[in-house]
């Protein structure tokens, strides 16, 4: 694997987030190691990285649930982020508003400037994750590998997140509509000709995510411990995509829509469209489904795909992605730990990792900075 220039964080500032009071963190441009005992707060410093993007973090909390207890009702994210492209600061508040109560929006602000929402955040930090509720991927509900393709595809077309947001809001409109009992066809018409385009373009921009994918998850790129892979997008509407025209699988999308209304409405909801897709992944060099694979096995595959994703993710954007790997040395034996190090060394890029124990990083290569955390501080020593 070759060098990669990447993204990284240089400063991280933390006010009264989870249980953090304040933190100022310098760190390097390259592995970072925190470690600690469960509840040390390790964990949120990742999630403070990840709310730097849209959405909700790693962790999909609601905004209240960050604040630190005995704090004054509300949290601050703020971070200096450097890469081939320059540097850019990025913060993310929230606190309780009179109007909204718990239900407020949090602020975001780019370079000194208040956005509208998160979604001013889209590609301004690429990162890519793996906590332990990952772990279950493969063998969970199809829902989970669904948001986890997107949010992947998001990495490569920052536009993406806010079509998925577009299309389901545009689908709970169409699903009050059929269930009021009084169909407005026109307006029927008029909402599912707004969905068929974007579905379309929903369904087009995971083909073309996993097409830059797939050319890092090879045997000849993935040929160690963690192996390569087979990814595709299982559903209807992805189908109609690989095979016509985008026109003509837009005017065929809204067909179904329009045919499917009076079973939509029994159902209670839309019944077709990239909302029902499933990410599909097989074990490359045994040719099995991936939930078929032992507990270390899926990790593996884990670890290989996050590895392709910030290849490829470096192809398309020229910058890799920071990597947040949470308790990454779960279910991995030393000679993959000792194998990860050296993959994650030889990328050059900015990885924070997670573990229990300062010894599950031995061997991680000279000049890593690891944190020793406890109860909020941190404490660093050089390995």
């Amino acid at each position: 694997m070759t060098s990669l220039p990447s993204q990284h964080v240089t400063r991280l500032t933390l006010t009264d987030f989870r249980n953090y009071a304040s933190l100022r963190l310098d760190p390097g441009a390259g592995l970072i190691a925190l470690a600690g005992a469960n509840g040390a707060g390790k964990t949120n410093l990742l999630e403070a990285i990840s709310l730097l993007m849209p959405g909700r973090g790693l962790r999909g909390a609601e905004f209240p649930s960050l604040c630190r207890h005995g704090g004054k009702g509300g949290w601050a994210v703020s971070a200096i982020v450097d890469g081939p492209f320059g540097e850019t600061q990025l913060g993310t508040a929230w606190k309780e508003s009179e109007e909204q109560g718990p239900n407020a929006a949090r602020a975001v602000l780019v370079n000194g400037h208040l956005e509208k929402s998160s979604g001013a955040l889209a590609g301004l930090l690429r990162s890519v994750w793996l906590t332990p509720a990952l772990d279950r991927l493969f063998s969970g509900a199809a829902s989970d590998r669904r948001r986890y393709l997107d949010r992947m595809v998001a990495l490569f077309d920052v536009e993406h997140g806010a079509r998925v947001n577009a299309f389901e809001k545009l689908m709970r409109e169409r699903n009050a509509l059929l269930e009021s009992g009084s169909l407005d066809r026109a307006w029927a018409a008029s909402l599912e000709t707004q969905m068929a385009e974007l579905g379309v373009a929903i369904a087009a921009a995971r083909q073309q995510a996993l097409a830059n994918l797939g050319a890092y998850l090879t045997p000849e790129k993935l040929s160690g411990p963690f192996p390569w892979s087979k990814l595709a997008v299982e559903g209807e509407l992805e189908a109609l995509v690989a095979s016509l025209p985008a026109l003509a699988a837009e005017d065929e999308y809204r067909k179904l829509l329009m045919d499917g209304r009076a079973v939509d409405r029994a159902a209670g909801r839309t019944l077709q469209g990239p909302h029902r897709s499933d990410l599909i992944v097989h074990h490359g060099p045994k040719d099995i489904p991936a939930s078929e694979g032992s507990t270390g096995e899926q990790k593996a595959l884990l670890i290989g795909l996050i590895l392709a994703q910030a290849q490829a993710i470096r192809a398309v954007t020229g910058a890799a992605p920071v990597l947040l790997l949470d308790e990454v040395s779960a279910h991995l034996d030393k000679a993959r730990r000792q194998a990860l190090f050296a993959l994650l060394q030889s990328l050059q890029l900015q990885v924070w990792m997670t573990g229990t124990e300062a010894e599950l990083f031995d061997g991680i290569g000279r000049g890593t900075v690891v944190y020793q955390v406890e109860n909020g501080h941190l404490s660093e020593s050089q390995k």
